[in-house]
C-alpha cells in the first residue's frame, strides 16, 4: 500500500467513526451531537443563559438558540426567567434531559478529547499542524466549523424532534 492510500484510509476512518457514532447516539438517544453537547454543558454547569452557554459550547448563539428551541419541545431543556433581571432567560436542564444523558452513549468528542489531552504538548501541535493542512489540501480551511464532531448541519434536527419517528427514550433503552 503507498502513502497516499494509507492517507485516504486513514481519512475514510476518521469520516466513518464521525458518522457511526453520530448514527449510534441517534438511534440510542435522539440527539444529535451537539444537542448532547448543550445538555452536558447545561448538566455540568447548572442553569445558563443562551448566551454564556454559546460561549462555552463554542457554537453561535442563534445556533445555540434553535438546538434549546427543540431541547425544550422534546421536553429535555426549560426556559425560565431570572427572578433578578427579567430580561434573563436561562435555560434548565429538566429531570427527563438529565435521564436521557445518563442513559445515552458517551460521545466520540469525549473519548478524543481524553486522548488527545494525553499526549505530549509537540504531538498535539503536530496533529493540529498535519489536520490543518489536510484541511487546506481538501479546499476546506474557510468552511465554517464548530469544534466538534458530527456530521451534518449543527443545528439540524434529530429523529426525535420529528413526531414522524416516533422516538422515546424508553424504546432506544431496548436496542
Amino acid at each position: 500500500m503507498d502513502r497516499i492510500e494509507e492517507v485516504l484510509i486513514a481519512l475514510r476512518r476518521v469520516t466513518r467513526a464521525i458518522d457511526l457514532h453520530s448514527k449510534h447516539l441517534m438511534k440510542t438517544a435522539g440527539l444529535t451531537a451537539p444537542q448532547m453537547l448543550i445538555l452536558q454543558s447545561l448538566r455540568d454547569h447548572g442553569d445558563e443563559i443562551i448566551s454564556n452557554i454559546a460561549n462555552r459550547v463554542n457554537l453561535s448563539q442563534a445556533t445555540v438558540t434553535s438546538i434549546i428551541d427543540r431541547l425544550e419541545k422534546r421536553g429535555l431543556v426549560v426556559r425560565e426567567r431570572s427572578k433578578e433581571d427579567k430580561r434573563k432567560v436561562f435555560a434548565c436542564l429538566t429531570e427527563s434531559g438529565a435521564e436521557l444523558i445518563r442513559n445515552a452513549p458517551t460521545p466520540l468528542q469525549d473519548y478524543f478529547v481524553r486522548q488527545f489531552r494525553d499526549l505530549q504538548e509537540w504531538e498535539q501541535m503536530q496533529l493540529i499542524s498535519s489536520l490543518q493542512r489536510v484541511a487546506q489540501m481538501m479546499d476546506a480551511q474557510h468552511i465554517d466549523a464548530a469544534p466538534l464532531l458530527d456530521v451534518g448541519a449543527i443545528d439540524r434536527q434529530a429523529d426525535g424532534d420529528n413526531p414522524q419517528f416516533g422516538f422515546n427514550a424508553e424504546s432506544a433503552k431496548s436496542d
